[in-house]
């Protein structure tokens, strides 16, 4: 069989993607893992963020609300952004940042809100539209809309070789051989390595490693506890059941693609930096892992076709907000790929800026 579209990668980007097209044509799904999600999906820190990403990237985790409320995937949980005297200009960017959207900021005294905290992080800006996104269940809903419309999903099939004669790419897998007219990138911190394979030139998407801990802490977190965000990117943490907490260091470190694990330094600066916030005791780590995050060189996504490899779709760079823009994602992926007007949804978001031509210098092969 001849697919109409294949896509590399099973993960958020690519089920979403997929769960759009199917009602135009025959989808391949092509992982490469045993099991869908096992990289940077399975790996999230789980929250929909208005303000993650910046400016630039508001719109598409804004337009995604919509699809997050109607499938029930987000839990409300609110963020306070929180800094110290020497933060006021970041406080006050952020703050101006937003200020012509529809994002909902509110300057508070953050010591209302989060018992224990330290007498100098004075200054506090509260996103009450921030919540929880239940990414287990939004990732299999897209799969199981994607398979009864008809795709197919083939696992521990990692790309070996991708070939097109005559319109038609021939895609050589661990699981065989299989053919499609458009093959779409949506392979993460395997991109650049996926369009080598299709002849395509490299973007310069870079994956970085992201650590993440889940503490026991006495006092435990009190419910009604928000997200609590460094103004500064230097650490955030996020209750969860049970009075734990999910605690990052915020860290960007470059790596290879792969199965990211986490070091022990990086553990032991969330910590630290944690300590530094609140006067609790951490009582034990209980869990702890890492995941990768991939970013194009301006750090906005990819969506689009390759300027000089005919057939050949990127939908790749999604950082760490791939999760949180997903199904708006998804619909400026198809409505670029089958050439089509723009859902309503997405209306107001200019596509070209997604677009991999804005690389084409790096793209000449």
């Amino acid at each position: 069989m001849i697919h109409d579209v294949a896509i590399i990668g099973a993960g958020i980007a690519g089920a979403t993607l997929a769960a759009e097209l199917v009602p135009d044509g025959r989808v391949l799904l092509l992982e490469a893992e045993d099991m869908p999600g096992y990289h940077a999906t399975g790996r999230s820190a789980a929250f929909w963020s208005e303000t993650y990403g910046g400016p630039a990237i508001q719109p598409l985790t804004s337009a995604s609300r919509a699809a997050f409320d109607g499938g029930g995937f987000l839990s409300p949980m609110g963020s306070l952004h929180i800094g110290t005297a020497v933060d006021a200009a970041a406080i006050d960017d952020f703050v101006t940042a937003f200020a012509d959207t529809d994002v909902v900021l509110e300057r508070v005294d953050p010591a209302t809100t989060v018992p224990g905290l330290r007498e100098q992080w004075t200054l506090g800006v509260w996103e009450p539209s921030c919540a929880y996104i239940d990414v287990a269940a939004l990732h299999a809903a897209a799969l199981a809309v994607a398979r009864r419309g008809g795709a197919v999903l083939a696992t521990g099939a990692a790309l070996l070789a991708a070939e097109r004669r005559d319109g038609v790419w021939t895609l050589t897998t661990r699981a065989g051989a299989f053919q499609a007219r458009i093959l779409v990138d949506a392979a993460g911190a395997w991109a650049d390595p996926v369009a080598r394979l299709a002849g395509a030139a490299p973007i310069g998407i870079a994956p970085y490693r992201r650590t993440m801990v889940q503490l026991r802490t006495d006092p435990a977190a009190p419910d009604g506890l928000p997200m609590v965000a460094d103004i500064g990117g230097r650490f955030y943490f996020k209750p969860e059941p049970g009075g734990r907490l999910w605690l990052s260091p915020h860290d960007e470190i470059p790596a290879e693609p792969g199965d990211a694990q986490p070091e022990e330094l990086d553990v032991a600066v969330a910590i630290d930096r944690f300590e530094q916030v609140l006067d609790w005791r951490v009582a034990a780590v209980e869990r702890r892992w890492a995941g990768l995050r991939s970013f194009a060189p301006d750090r906005r996504p990819v969506y689009g076709y390759d300027p000089t490899v005919a057939g050949f779709f990127w939908c790749a760079g999604q950082g760490g907000f791939g999760i949180q823009t997903a199904p708006a994602a998804a619909m400026v992926g198809a409505a670029l790929l089958l050439g089509r007007a723009p859902d309503a949804a997405i209306g107001g978001i200019d596509l070209e800026q997604y677009s991999p031509a804005r690389f084409e210098a790096k793209l000449q092969v």
